[in-house]
């Protein structure tokens, strides 16, 4: 059976896949009053994980007062300086989105005024996962590419992904050594298989390219995670990612900004930028930070003055002692109760780590035990791997379709925006609410209805999830021919 064939099977399956599905959530005994209310992730935009009791706290208290915005950005820069040094700062963004938009503004696009025509700028993308975000804010090159994101934004056009991109500015694509982009999928597409990225290949091709494209470079972008499955398991001894190391490297030799994307990542506990290097790093707060719906920036002192500025938080104004809005970015206010939320997921992160790294050290706890109850033909070709900085654990089974066996069917991003995802919609037929599984990787994460309301873990909701995962997955296998039940 080819390829094609297998997945066209599939969607002719869905029907009998999803009443497989609510059965097996009948056996495995999820409680009717949860279904809906529960799921593998805290980390999805669309479904953000309720907030703490502490974060609340600090949000209504802080509401019923007055203090100027100015003040808690002070305290917000206050509590990023007293774990990264003073070399550093922060800004708050109304979401992580916002934060890519003006870093790319602000330190990759060329500028537009003075005569003559604008010259034309370019920064460099690692062809990797959730492209769309870090590599969608210039014209793709090479030209092959050009339509690689066209079905990911719900409007086309100008007010879609084209209306993204910047002001004459140029993203180029740097395709990883050791990386599988075959086209899987219903909606077939190509999908990044990224556990066996060679690090050093890689960077000699990105060299290439920085080289090719020198007069005209300005940046270079990646994620900040740091897990095999987005293709940073190569790491060095203090558990950095060498890829982003070496990305970083490069953008010193050049004299451009390394900016890198850790939406679903933790301050102060995850990806560090006095260790990868990042000029400045961004956030989605309300993922696994568990803070209310918004992004943050932290960034070195230089390149962070002028992000400040743009949003119209840096520095005094004439006639005034605040300073705050009416620069460039003042839409991308984030408003006080982001950050007193902001401010309060901050200090718990300072103060408190293991209220972050105690319930995934739980959730990778259960993994591995109801990993071990999986049909047995499905284990190989499967990692596991704990992420703090994500607070998720990674489930990757790209490998099953190593040496040209037929392995798990793997879904594509294209999947995913056109609902056509199994391992996302067969969830919720289960009750759970689904978490990113595309490209063989499943991020699982507490926090959402599997987490009290002090963020300690409930145990038997995330074993029902969990549960409910592995089910699916042998469901899927099933009718897709790999395994026999």
């Amino acid at each position: 059976m080819y390829k094609f064939q297998m997945y066209k099977k599939l969607q002719n399956s869905i029907p009998q896949i999803y009443d497989e599905a609510r059965k097996a959530a009948d056996k495995i005994g999820i409680p009717k009053d949860i279904r809906g209310q529960f799921g593998l992730t805290g980390a999805i935009s669309g479904c953000p994980a309720p907030i703490r009791d502490e974060i609340e706290h600090a949000v209504n208290e802080g509401g019923k007062r007055v203090i100027p915005l100015k003040n808690l950005v002070d305290e917000i820069r206050t509590v990023v300086k007293d774990v990264y040094g003073d070399g550093y700062e922060a800004c708050s963004t109304p979401v992580c989105e916002a934060g890519l938009w003006v870093c790319f503004d602000t330190l990759v696009s060329p500028p537009m005024q003075g005569r003559g025509d604008n010259y034309r700028s370019r920064y460099i993308a690692l062809y990797e996962k959730h492209l769309h975000h870090q590599g969608g804010y210039g014209r793709p090159f090479p030209g092959k590419y050009k339509d690689l994101l066209a079905e990911r934004g719900s409007t086309p056009g100008e007010l879609g992904f084209n209306g993204k991109r910047q002001n004459n500015l140029d993203v180029i694509y740097a395709r990883l050594v050791g990386a599988d982009y075959q086209p899987h999928g219903i909606k077939s597409f190509p999908t990044l298989q990224l556990t066996g990225v060679d690090v050093d290949k890689s960077m000699q091709e990105i060299r290439k390219i920085a080289e090719r494209h020198a007069s005209m470079l300005n940046g270079v972008t990646s994620l900040g995670y740091d897990t095999p499955g987005y293709g940073y398991g190569d790491k060095d001894s203090d558990g950095t990612p060498r890829l982003q190391k070496e990305l970083a490297k490069l953008a010193q030799e050049y004299d451009i900004p390394y900016i890198v994307d850790n939406a679903w990542g933790l301050p102060f506990v995850g990806a560090d930028p006095r260790k990868n290097g990042a000029t400045v790093q961004i956030y989605s707060m309300d993922k696994a930070t568990g803070a209310p719906t918004s992004g943050l920036i932290i960034g070195k002192e230089e390149e962070m003055v002028q992000i400040r500025r743009a949003l119209g938080v840096h520095s005094e104004r004439w006639g005034t002692t605040n300073a705050y809005g009416k620069a460039a970015y003042v839409i991308f206010d984030p408003g006080k109760e982001a950050l007193l939320g902001q401010l309060a997921a901050l200090k718990a992160l300072r103060d408190k780590p293991e209220m972050y790294t105690k319930p995934v050290d739980q959730t990778f706890e259960i993994i591995k035990e109801e990993f071990d109850k999986i049909h047995p033909d499905l284990k190989q070709g499967i990692k596991i791997t704990k992420s703090f900085n994500s607070m998720a654990v990674e489930v990757n089974y790209e490998d099953t379709w190593k040496n040209g066996q037929v392995g798990m069917p793997i879904f594509s991003i294209e999947d995913m925006y056109g609902s056509s995802n199994i391992m996302q919609t067969g969830c919720a037929q289960m009750g759970v609410i689904p978490t990113i599984a595309y490209d063989g990787n499943i991020f699982i994460e507490p926090g959402l209805g599997t987490t009290d309301n002090n963020g300690v873990l409930i145990e038997e909701r995330m074993r029902y999830a969990v549960k409910a995962l592995f089910a699916l997955m042998e469901i899927v296998a099933k009718h897709a021919g790999v395994i026999k039940m």
